[in-house]
């Protein structure tokens, strides 16, 4: 009999409904509950309507057989005939399917029954489509119904049996004997699979959206549904049932929610056909709850072989438990094996976890975070402990810091730990947390461990040391982590390559607002101590943490520090360090504007792929966490704007994101934004507390976000306001001393300050700027250098000199767009075009008429490569200047156009502004009109708006006044 693929239904329909033969033809349709049948078999339906078979379908029950014939037109799906899913119905699974045909019910609501003896009488002559579902349960008269048909078939049969091969009463037959088959018969059989792990993963993001749906997710649920489609369709609704589709889902959560009750009912009535002294080999499986052995089966259940071999043959054959590969037995789906541990009484349980764990120790190599769990079930918290110091450090060795984090937590919380054991297991979770991603229990226990007085000194500096990491990198507690790691330097004389740790930690500036003098002091120590060092994990350890700081301050020793860690990138000792190295670097050279192609760390792109590929490969998860952050802000600098907004909530969405990454993200919607006319958004992206960033942000990021505040307040006019924030903006920079941080504010921070009518302090900002550049050259720091360009167009426009103000802003957008930043170099272009106008305006109607219609054209064409960007509040600004400076030449005639009932341009402006959160008085501000105009523009569109709907509308959020 020919097996048929995913290809071969396709072919066997064409062949057999689209054109039907003469010749009779059978297809078996074997699958497990839940992996798809009846949505062949309604597809099968839905390609035969209107053809020219007659149709006939048999389903199979518990309680006999129902039969109907269906009409050669399609038509809508009768009560309870299992038909499509209601469209109100959103889940995806085996079951949902277009609403049309459907199979009719069967029965006295259906009509009489048919004439079967009639219809597949095979002198008949007559095409005839037979389906039959659900064949395992057919009675000895419904199989030798079927029998007798297929050994005398008609000449246009085609006939689709449908059955769960693992529920045939005579296992391989699926009509109890073996059919004498005609020559003539085509037979063929489609086996139905599970969905593979990206299967599982795209239908979980078509019910809950990929935003919501991390790997570990999805992973988690291949894993307990086995892949087989309704499974997975029942985990997702029970996950949205109980938490919905806010937020990012976690597999705790998933677990949570417990076993399906399809899955739970079924499994629960075969362990109930099977005979009770069956019963310990299937609760053995399920307190393994994986893939096992025969003789580990008999072990866990506590039989002998003899008598293990004969439960274990009875449980395969009442399905209970099935035969998932070479010597391995277990539930299909896995999850079916919680359900039976759960009906597993619990001193049972606890014994079969106890010879579980003693089964799992013999296995080579040994799972121990398996072992733990068993041991941890099975009592004997001594045991437990042991258990979770081996795993801890193999699970970290692996790489899986989160796993390892989880059984430390639990451990160290437990009062059988004792002071010894404690010791050893604190100085396991520092490192692991440093690499994974903390909790807040994470520092209590490891401050709790630092706080007893018999902690040995080296543990002590080494625990101390990673819980200064972690609050330094991760928990956005700088100068508590400042306190920790300088104490641990002093506490770690003894053992060098972890003190360098602690001093090139010290050395890096971004988390802290110690001065920049006192991260150079550090910088100089472990650069010292590496060199007088032979050992090579200190020199990369010391090269990783301060690659960064090289670079910002222009030290040509960054090259040499970041060649030497790209050649440790084969050391699987130190990839953790080469990969934190690497991101150290493409994220610097990101705020440096060091971006592709372009300066002396060209292929910062490359970069960030290398050193997110380490730390995969490496576990370290907190190093990829900052890694992808990075990546988002290299999009936004670079211009590649398309799905960035979703990709950075989706971001934001995960559990348990650190202040560092969230920053990247926040910036980037905020920034976004403010782009797009969202103020709202934009506001609450960045400073949703009431400061530019969350307290612990990196310096970059709340310079970054006081520059866009700073800009908005003066979009408002509120010069006061901006002149404000551009003061204790530039005050954070002046306190630590990194001016390349200050490029994302500069600009706005001197035009602040000179609208607010100061301006010789703006030109002291300027000179300060300038002077705290010095050695950072345009190959080390462009976009530093095209901002510096970009505040001194601004002083020369606000003294009144638009001519030199043109050429320094020409000279910012050149070098902007150089580094491949177009957003900037679009909007220095605007301020040089605006300049210019002014300039022609002023110089008369000859010799201005040239240079006003050549700004004119830069402008518009600014207009086009901002609205393409997706810039649309800074598109409407510029069209705005456009109108107020628009040359005499090629205006449109006098009087308004009519636009009927549809908006006209300045009412759709109004419109898409209003309806990113800007007031009147700010669209005002925007567009150069009055906020009378803008109410009458309000009004207006919201007129033709209620008239195009039919509906009256709300109040645009924009239509608000003040």
């Amino acid at each position: 009999m020919t097996a048929l693929s995913d290809e071969g239904w396709e072919r066997w329909l064409r062949q057999t409904v689209g054109h039907p033969t003469r010749r009779p033809a059978l297809l078996l349709l074997e699958g497990s509950a839940g992996t798809g049948k009846s949505r062949r078999l309604d597809q099968l339906l839905e390609r035969s309507a209107g053809g020219s078979r007659t149709r006939v379908v048999l389903t199979f029950t518990a309680s006999g057989m129902e039969s109907s014939v269906l009409p050669d037109e399609p038509g809508p799906p009768a009560p309870g005939s299992g038909g499509p899913a209601a469209p109100a119905d959103r889940r995806p699974g085996p079951d949902r399917r277009e609403p049309a045909p459907a199979r009719p019910e069967s029965g006295p609501a259906a009509g009489d029954p048919p004439d079967l003896a009639g219809l597949l009488d095979p002198a008949s002559g007559r095409p005839l489509l037979l389906i039959a579902d659900d064949v395992h349960r057919a009675g000895e008269e419904g199989r030798e119904l079927l029998s007798r048909l297929l050994e005398r078939p008609p000449d246009a049969l085609a006939a689709v049996l449908a059955y769960r091969p693992e529920e045939l009463p005579a296992p391989g037959l699926v009509l109890g004997r073996a059919v004498a088959y005609p020559a003539r018969l085509s037979a063929a059989r489609i086996r139905l699979e599970p969905l593979d792990a990206d299967g599982v993963r795209r239908m979980v993001e078509e019910r809950l959206g990929a935003e919501h749906c991390p790997p570990a997710l999805t992973a988690r649920i291949h894993e307990r549904s086995g892949g087989i489609p309704q499974v997975v369709a029942d985990l997702v609704a029970q996950l949205d049932d109980a938490h919905g589709t806010a937020g990012i889902r976690t597999p705790a959560e998933l677990d949570a929610t417990g076993v399906p009750v399809r899955v739970a009912e079924q499994i629960t009535a075969r362990l109930a056909a099977l005979p009770g002294e069956h019963h310990p080999v299937a609760c053995a499986a399920a307190v393994l709850d994986g893939p096992a052995g025969a003789r580990e089966l008999y072990a866990v259940a506590g039989l002998d072989p003899e008598a293990g071999r004969g439960s274990l043959v009875a449980a395969l054959r009442h399905s209970v438990l099935l035969e998932t590969g070479t010597d391995r037995y277990g539930f299909v789906p896995p999850v079916a094996g919680t359900a039976v541990r759960e009906l597993t009484p619990g001193p049972i349980r606890q014994e079969m976890h106890r010879r579980a764990a003693e089964v799992l120790v013999r296995r080579d190599p040994v799972d121990w975070a398996r072992v733990a769990g068993h041991r941890r079930y099975g009592g004997g918290p001594r045991g437990w402990l042991r258990a979770v110091e081996h795993a801890a450090r193999q699970t970290a060795a692996a790489g899986a810091h989160q796993t390892a984090i989880g059984l430390l937590e639990e451990a160290l919380s437990h009062p059988a730990a004792d002071r010894e054991t404690r010791a050893r297991l604190a100085v396991l979770l520092a490192h692991s947390a440093v690499l994974g991603l903390h909790t807040d229990h994470t520092v209590r226990v490891l401050r709790q461990i630092l706080d007893e007085q018999a902690l040995p000194d080296a543990a002590r500096g080494r625990i101390r040391l990673d819980l200064g990491l972690v609050l330094y990198n991760q928990a956005g507690m700088g100068l508590e982590g400042v306190v920790e790691l300088e104490q641990a330097v002093g506490e770690l004389t003894g053992r060098p390559a972890l003190a360098v740790r602690a001093m090139s930690a010290l050395a890096m500036p971004v988390m802290s607002s110690v001065p920049l003098e006192r991260n150079l002091h550090w910088l100089r120590e472990a650069r010292k101590a590496a060199e007088e060092s032979d050992d090579g994990e200190i020199r990369v350890t010391a090269d990783a943490n301060c690659v960064a700081i090289l670079l910002e301050t222009g030290d040509p020793a960054a090259g040499e520090a970041l060649d030497r860690l790209r050649a440790q990138g084969d050391r699987p000792g130190r990839l953790p360090h080469v990969a934190r190295g690497l991101i150290n670097a493409a994220d610097a050279a990101v705020w440096l504007g060091a971006l592709p192609g372009v300066g002396a760390l060209a292929g910062v792109d490359d970069l960030l792929e290398e050193g997110l590929d380490a730390a995969a490969r490496a576990g370290a998860s907190y190093v990829e966490q900052d890694g992808r952050g990075t990546v988002l802000l290299l999009d936004w600098m670079t211009g590649h704007w398309d799905g960035l907004a979703a990709r950075a909530r989706a971001f934001l969405a995960e559990e348990r994101i650190m202040p560092g990454p969230a920053a990247d993200a926040r910036i980037v919607l905020g920034q976004l934004a403010l782009a797009q006319g969202e103020w709202q958004q934009m506001a609450a992206w960045l400073s949703g507390d009431g400061r530019p960033l969350p307290l612990g942000s990196p310096l970059p990021h709340v310079a970054a976000a006081a520059g866009a505040l700073v800009r908005t307040a003066l979009a408002r006019d509120d010069t006061e306001t901006a002149a404000a924030e551009a003061a204790a903006g530039w005050d954070r920079i002046r306190d630590k001393g990194v001016w390349a941080w200050a490029a994302e504010l500069a600009p706005w921070a001197v035009e602040a300050t000179a609208r607010a009518g100061r301006l010789p302090a703006a030109r002291a900002m300027t000179e300060e700027y300038e002077k705290g550049l010095a050695g950072l050259g345009e190959a080390t720091a462009p976009s530093a250098v095209a901002a510096l360009a970009w505040c001194r167009g601004v002083l020369a426009e606000a003294a009144g000199a638009p001519d030199d103000a043109v050429a320094h802003y020409r000279e910012a957008a050149g070098r902007y767009a150089a580094v491949s930043r177009p957003y900037p170099a679009i909007l220095t272009t605007v301020a040089a075009g605006t300049c210019a106008l002014e300039a022609a305006r002023e110089a008369g109607a000859e010799s201005g008429a040239a240079a006003e219609s050549a700004a004119a054209a830069d402008l518009t064409e600014c207009v086009e490569r901002l609205t393409a960007l997706g810039a649309g509040w800074d598109a409407a600004r510029v069209r705005a200047e456009l109108r107020v400076h628009r040359p005499t030449a090629g205006q449109r005639p006098r009087g308004r156009p009519g636009y009927g009932d549809q908006l006209s341009p300045r009412e759709q402006e109004v419109v898409d502004l209003a309806s990113g959160g800007l007031t009147n008085r700010e669209i005002a501000a925007t567009l150069h009109l009055s906020p009378r105009t803008v109410e009458q523009h309000v009004s207006r569109a919201r007129r033709k708006l209620e008239s195009q709907s039919g509906q009256p509308l709300s109040r645009p959020r924009g239509g608000r006044t003040g």
